[in-house]
């Protein structure tokens, strides 16, 4: 049952006592996880384990089709030694508890836990089970180690609930779950699924759901009022934990009688609609360890565990980094190649659905920290759907979100995704950042943008119409975009070409940089655009960069290029190498708006080193275009000569 994703079976180089040791020492965690939200909160709790942790974990993740796009790609991407991850289908167990009324805002999600008796492996005898909004503060070894501390009988062990919930005296007529005492809260269970298999837990589970709907018609706390309700039939079951497993966050909470002090900790609980703004005397230190996972660097919980390399590393990465020769002048960009960055796809709520005439456009473009004043204005611009990357720490990341939840444009926009590359190594990975971004836009076809240019007004609509009278579906072309620039931060945007030529004989615009690198877009031929009423064809020449509307299954940039430099230039010499007709649009165009220099230009400009390395990259990707192309890729080494 499940897919599984085996981020690092050991390699076959660790002896088989290791294996069969790290076996022993295998915790399984399981986790309900649904959505855009839950997703990114899940990965907080992961870290805070990982920080603490010093045995092999195993994640089991109930998901629907979101939360599994998003966790089987960052976990693949994170390459955690001695962790793996399962994944398993949430519709598959709907109709497991669909029958159920819940009241509770996780709706179907919050009943899930009752299933996985089911929904977990067969031959797994004990799992941890966690809410997403979970924060460790010391090693989940100490919480696995209880299970020997259960009775023969007992088969769940849970933390006493720390409210006054179940003992019904919140408000008049408050009418709770039946419960044993204060009842037990399921932020955290622990789970002794195969005594819970012999004794029918699933038959049981269910009778007692059942006889309480008939008087209680529906659930207030999801999953926890069924296992309280089963716990008052079967007291002899449940093995109650010490309350610093699940100090609970509510604002009417007995938490503090949990701790003498705040070092007695053990797990964290934010299970107040309030999260953060819990009132508790010590809330400044809760807040402060959640936000230290929140905000911490995920690569840095890549290290080895028992020395032994997890299998990713060893056969992949590992043969590709001793090909490297550290003496290459170039080898930091060599290595840069093969790094893995982290990446966390649809970082915020992502909806989109496709139009029904295959015409449908996505703006593809990639972004750093320095770069998020943009997104507004181009969601203005473009109201068709985005995908974004985001080149950012994990605090950039969190600082990020701040920014769009704040925002009432970005708010209000649900077609763009947003999806983040993790920092890592000392380049800028300009088109693997680009990559990522391209490889999760939803349209049959893309424009191939940059941040710091803001589209037409209406550009989507007649990018959509040159898609049908091109014929794009049937042919193969780059439709070209002409691209202009103002050195004014405050600028009257044009709203048709006959205004955008009256400010280039002005002077308030140029041709994007016909001052500094001419070659990169001279091949547009600006002079017929001028009084083009038609699309027109153009012919490749070295160094043209221009930005282009392709189908979606185009070739994907050249990795190879980090930093400043050739990662355009090299993507539409691809095109043109596999014989895409560069069509240039008479109606259409986009503004770049003035930003201060990154810092890989300063360091292009200052590094002779940089630009030998480039140039030795420039001329390799020339040759394996040549083995790749053949005879339609010579042209490309005449003008590198030429040069």
């Amino acid at each position: 049952p499940g897919t599984r994703c085996d981020i690092s079976a050991l390699s076959a180089s660790c002896s088989s006592d290791r294996v069969s040791n790290r076996q022993r020492w295998l915790i399984h965690v399981a986790c309900v996880c649904a959505g855009h939200n839950a997703s990114r909160d899940v990965v907080t709790l992961v870290k805070s384990i990982l920080f603490h942790r010093r045995n092999p974990l195993h994640f089991h993740f109930i998901t629907d089709a979101v939360a599994n796009q998003i966790l089987s790609s960052l976990f693949q991407s994170w390459m955690v030694p001695s962790v793996q991850v399962s994944f398993y289908d949430a519709d598959e167990l709907k109709s497991e508890v669909s029958w159920i009324p819940n009241k509770h805002y996780s709706g179907i999600y919050g009943l899930m836990k009752l299933t996985l008796t089911k929904a977990l492996p067969s031959d797994l005898t004990k799992v941890i089970v966690l809410d997403t909004d979970i924060t460790f503060a010391t090693d989940i070894a100490e919480l696995w180690a209880i299970f020997r501390k259960f009775t023969d009988k007992q088969v769940i062990g849970l933390v006493e609930n720390q409210s006054d919930w179940y003992l019904g005296n919140l408000w008049k007529n408050h009418k709770p779950w039946p419960a044993l005492g204060r009842g037990f809260n399921t932020g955290v269970i622990l789970l002794y699924l195969e005594r819970l298999r012999r004794i029918g837990w699933e038959q049981m589970w269910r009778l007692t759901a059942e006889r309480e709907l008939m008087s209680m018609l529906s659930t207030s706390l999801a999953d926890q009022d069924i296992f309280n309700a089963f716990i008052k039939q079967n007291p002899v079951l449940v093995h109650q934990l010490p309350c610093f497993w699940n100090v609970q966050l509510s604002d009417h909470t007995r938490s503090e009688q949990c701790y003498t002090e705040v070092s007695d900790l053990k797990v964290i609980h934010w299970n107040s609609p309030k999260k953060l703004r819990v009132k508790n005397k010590h809330v400044e230190f809760f807040r402060n360890l959640y936000l230290t996972f929140l905000e911490y660097d995920g690569n840095l919980l890549r290290r080895e565990l028992f020395g032994c390399p997890s299998q990713a590393t060893s056969e992949s990465l590992q043969g590709a980094l001793e090909e490297l020769d550290e003496d290459d002048q170039c080898y930091d960009f060599r290595r840069e190649r093969i790094t893995v960055h982290r990446v966390h796809l649809y970082f915020l709520q992502y909806e989109y659905t496709p139009a029904g005439d295959d015409t449908d456009v996505t703006l593809v473009a990639q972004l750093s920290m320095d770069r998020l004043q943009m997104l507004e204005a181009i969601c203005k611009h473009w109201e068709g759907p985005i995908s974004l990357s985001l080149y950012m720490s994990d605090a950039e990341a969190q600082q990020f979100l701040r920014y769009a939840q704040a925002s009432e444009v970005l708010k209000n926009r649900k077609n763009v995704g947003y999806h983040i590359v993790y920092k890592e190594g000392q380049f800028y990975p300009v088109n693997l950042v680009r990559n990522v971004a391209l490889r999760n836009a939803n349209t049959p076809y893309v424009f191939l943008a940059d941040v710091d240019f803001l589209p037409m007004y209406g550009l989507y609509d007649y990018l959509r119409k040159s898609v049908v009278q091109l014929d794009m579906a049937n042919t193969k072309k780059a439709l070209v975009v002409p691209a202009f620039e103002t050195l004014r931060y405050r600028l009257s945007f044009p709203k048709s070409k006959a205004e955008l030529l009256s400010m280039l004989d002005m002077g308030t615009l140029y041709t994007f940089r016909y001052h500094v690198w001419t070659k990169g877009h001279a091949p547009t031929n600006y002079a017929k655009w001028r009084t083009a009423t038609t699309p027109y064809k153009v012919e490749w020449e070295a160094d043209f960069e221009p930005y282009v509307v392709v189908k979606r299954d185009c070739p994907e940039y050249d990795q190879r290029f980090v930093g400043f430099g050739w990662n355009k230039v090299s993507h539409i010499m691809e095109l043109d190498a596999q014989e895409y007709d560069l069509m240039v649009l008479p109606n259409a165009f986009m503004i770049h708006m003035p930003h201060a220099p990154s810092f890989d230009i300063s360091k292009f400009r200052s590094s002779p080193g940089y630009r030998y390395c480039l140039q030795t990259l420039k001329e390799e990707f020339h040759q394996d275009l040549s083995r790749k192309y053949g005879a339609a890729a010579l042209k490309y080494l005449t003008a590198q000569r030429n040069i």
